[in-house]
């Protein structure tokens, strides 16, 4: 109880945070004023982040169920997790595989207090692990994350909705190239990243100088995320298609969720 009331203490609702205008925009509880006042805006200039934001969970669940499925993954790496809502990683993998085991990282006081209290394993299932630390220092994560996951059989590393909060200079695709180097072969990488090609350059300058700010990329400026992968089919591509095939109709148009996303195969 003691690091909860800790967060609590760090928490500052005064300024707005992904996670929770995430949560705000998938209809959550767990938000504030400035996350609403935020989220308002970015549906002045991109009505349809909604759609977005719950095609992101969507996409997640699909991946998750992949693999920890077909791909027998039994560890994951979910790092910008966010508040939890429905679906969280380790729920879709325990479904699947109930021994699946899962290290959620993120830099939120608000989302460590939520995680303590409800990202708990069901009895019986792997155990579910939560860091507070950030994705731009990709090596404290991957120092604490060995101490709970098995860096000697494959992981599946979620990198949902994170990197465009990363700044050109602060080099995302470096990022993920320390992350995936340093898991063993036959691990995955889930990513999914927004962008701005279907947006004025009005808009895109104003989401990076947003309160939050936000790099949309373009399509090939996502796809250099996955350079040295083997991405799976269908590829990189935009959330509402990544083998949604069984998603109920009908589906978002690209430009209605201006998001695109892959899974790749670390070799």
């Amino acid at each position: 109880m003691k690091c909860v009331a800790e967060a609590q203490e760090r928490l500052d609702t005064s300024v707005p945070h992904p996670a929770r205008r995430y949560n705000y925009w998938l209809g959550g509880k767990d938000n504030f004023a400035a996350d609403r006042e935020s989220g308002d805006a970015v549906v002045a200039l991109f009505p349809s982040i909604r759609t977005a934001a719950l095609e992101n969970r969507r996409f997640l669940r699909r991946a998750v169920e992949l693999l920890a499925g077909e791909l027998g993954i039994r560890q994951f790496l979910d790092i910008g997790t966010g508040l939890p809502t429905a679906d969280n990683t380790h729920e879709v993998a325990q479904r699947v595989a109930p021994e699946s085991s899962v290290v959620y990282v993120d830099n939120d006081p608000l989302v460590m207090v939520h995680a303590r209290a409800l990202l708990n394993a069901a009895p019986g299932a792997g155990p579910t692990h939560y860091l507070e630390a950030d994705v731009r220092s990709p090596e404290d994560i991957l120092r604490e994350a060995a101490k709970r996951l098995d860096f000697s059989r494959p992981i599946g590393l979620m990198l949902i909705a994170v990197l465009h909060f990363i700044a050109d200079e602060e080099d995302p695709w470096g990022i993920v190239r320390r992350l995936t180097e340093a898991l063993p072969a036959g691990s995955y990488l889930v990513l999914s990243h927004s962008t701005g090609e279907f947006l004025t350059p009005e808009a895109v300058q104003t989401f990076r100088t947003s309160a939050i700010p936000v790099h949309l990329r373009t399509h090939d400026e996502i796809g250099r995320l996955f350079d040295g992968l083997e991405v799976l089919d269908p590829g990189v591509v935009s959330i509402s298609n990544w083998r949604a095939e069984k998603e109920p109709g009908p589906r978002p148009d690209e430009s209605e969720t201006a998001t695109d996303c892959a899974v790749a195969r670390i070799r």
